[in-house]
Order: C-alpha cells, then structure tokens, then sequence
C-alpha cells in the first residue's frame, strides 16, 4: 500500500466517468454540460470501459479497496453496470449521483455488485429544487431515492449542499431523514472558492450549533475529522440510550444520521485523505481541491499508470494548514509549493463541491 510523504496511505480512489450531466447546479459551473439526452458510451476524450477496469486492476495491486464513480452525472455512460461488474473484486463499490436514472437501474447496479450510493437532494420544496438544479427533476430523483432503497442500498445517503438558497430546508431535511428508515443526510459546507458568489456562504457553524440541540446523540469520526449527529423523530419518546442496540451502537430504525462536511474553515478536514482522484480524462490527482497536480497517464498501458500512481501519491500535500496557510485571514497557496508545479501544462478540472462526499 502506497502512502505520502505525511504518513496518509491512499485506500481508496474516486474515478469521474464523465462531465456531462442533465442538472445545471447554480453552484458548481462545471454541470449541465455535453450531450445530456440520456446514456451512451464514452466519448472520445473520455476513459473507455477497459482504460476505467485497467486503472482499476493497477489500484487494486498497491491495496486501494475502495472505488466511488462520480460525474458528472456517472448514470449517463451506458456502461456504468459493466464497469462495476469488471471493478476487482477485493474493492468496495460506491456511486455518487443525482438519482434521476436510478429508477430501471439500480437493480442492475447492484446485481453488478455496487454496494452504497449518495443521491444529490438540495431541498425536499418541488420549486426551489428547480431552482438550484435548473432541472424539473424533483420527482425523478425521489424515484431514485426509493429505487436504490428497493434495490437494497440502504442507508442511501442524501448529498445536500447548504447555502442561502437551501440553507432554509435544512430543518426539513433533517426531520425527513429521521422520520425514514435507510436515508442518512450529508449537508455540504457551500465552498465560493470553487463556484464563486461568496454572498451564498452561510455560517456553518450556526447549523453545527443547531444540530447540536437537536440531536440525541453526537459522535465524531475520524475521517474529516467531522460529528455524526443523530436525531429522533419529532415528537418520539426515545432520546440517548434509548436509541442504541445491544452492542452500543445506533439503532438507525430508530434515529437518523445526520453528517457536516465542513472543508472551508477546517484546518484538520484532509489530514486524514486516503482518496486519490481521477479525471474523466484520465488524469490523476492527488487532492480534489488543486488544479495544479494533475498527471497524464500516457496511453494508460499498465507501467505508465503504476509510475503515475506512484507519483500522485508521493507527491501530495494537505490543503488546509500545510499547502494552504492563512495570511491576513485569508487562505492562500503556501509559497513552497508555487515553484515547479507537474500541473502547469495540464488542463484544469473544476469539480462539484458535491465531490466532496463520502
């Protein structure tokens, strides 16, 4: 197993399939793009079937046990249930994805072998949800929701990112996952460095606050160094203890859970990344908030990816508090890392703050 010079090793990798995608996010410029009519094959400047399965297989020999296929819009490549059938076997496999192609789908996914999926879903309101998503949608993305829970991929965990036009819902949001068995909530920290509009920002602390009453129980994880909060259904009797099973942990029958990523402030959020990234282009990188560390994998034989990976990963850096360090209140690019950068003959990528997920 492979690991970085900060003693990180890398377990996991998420693998873009795509760019297009059938929603265009007020927050993330980089969606709606391409051709959206509904899946197809790769196109010619995206990984094919093999490159995806032999990149794959290469991961898999220095220990990588854990792959999650994002967008984009990921259901929009045709060959989505063939690239998980072929994923080795010894790796998890996980989906991130607004839902909407999930109905007719998530049985086949599973059959494939996927075993967990996060579902886009900014606000349980039909009206703002078109807003933010700038797709009439709402009702494909329920039916997704309900088909990947059918399918057996409970607890789905629904992606939420909080910023003035959502921020509201919250509260709903977070009763909607209690009152439901299998649904789990992650609520996004808005990040403006990434979509712009600093004015969208809202204080992440205030909703932590919140959570914090609302909550019967609070644990921490490691990864990301973030709370689970987990929160009863309104008007139910059952409080701390209550809600855990013989062997102390949560019964999720009985209270939801309820996450915070919250990159923007939190100098700790990547000391523990074990992810590497890459592109739907083909491009490694070893942090989804740079730009500047992406590397070719040449025709992607077996040699060149084994040499980028190792690359990738011995060149990593932690973004907040190492490779990006505060002056004057403001985060900027540690000096020492501006010099030589392997990125700058590379195209750029931006990425949703949705890819944040877990």
């Amino acid at each position: 197993m492979l690991a970085d010079e900060f003693g990180r090793e890398v377990t996991g990798v998420r693998v873009s399939l795509t760019d297009r995608c059938n929603f265009d996010c007020v927050y993330c410029h980089n969606e709606g793009l391409g051709d959206t009519r509904g899946p197809m094959a790769p196109r010619e400047h995206e990984m094919s079937t093999d490159d995806v399965v032999r990149f794959l297989e290469v991961a898999a020999e220095f220990g990588v046990d854990s792959v999650k296929f994002t967008g984009g819009e990921p259901l929009l490549r045709d060959d989505l249930e063939e690239i998980v059938a072929r994923t080795p076997e010894a790796m998890e496999v996980s989906l991130t994805t607004n839902g909407t192609m999930l109905p007719g789908r998530a049985g086949d996914l599973v059959d494939a072998g996927l075993e967990r999926v996060n579902v886009s879903q900014d606000a349980l309101d039909r009206e703002t949800f078109k807003q933010v998503t700038q797709a009439g949608a709402y009702d494909a993305v329920m039916d997704g929701v309900d088909a990947a829970l059918s399918a057996g991929l409970a607890p789905v965990k629904l992606n939420m990112v909080v910023f003035e036009q959502t921020a509201g819902y919250v509260p709903e949001m977070v009763e909607h996952v209690a009152e439901n068995d299998g649904l789990r909530l992650q609520l996004i920290e808005y990040m403006p460095e990434i979509a712009g509009h600093p004015e969208w920002a809202v204080d992440i602390g205030r909703v932590h606050d919140w959570l914090e009453e609302q909550a019967d129980r609070v644990e921490r994880r490691e990864m990301h160094d973030r709370r689970r909060y987990w929160v009863t259904p309104e008007g139910s009797d059952l409080g701390g203890d209550d809600i855990l099973d013989g062997d102390g942990t949560v019964d999720e029958s009985k209270a939801g859970m309820v996450e915070i990523v919250d990159p923007v402030e939190n100098p700790t959020f990547c000391a523990n990344c074990h992810r590497v990234r890459v592109t739907h282009e083909g491009y490694l990188k070893g942090c989804l908030n740079r730009n500047d560390d992406l590397r070719p994998m040449g025709e992607m034989t077996r040699p060149e990816i084994r040499e980028t990976f190792r690359e990738t990963v011995a060149e990593r850096v932690p973004y907040y508090g190492e490779y990006m360090v505060k002056e004057d209140g403001e985060w900027v690019v540690n000096e020492k890392y501006l010099d030589d950068s392997p990125g700058d003959a590379y195209p750029t990528v931006d990425e949703t703050p949705a890819e944040t997920d877990d």
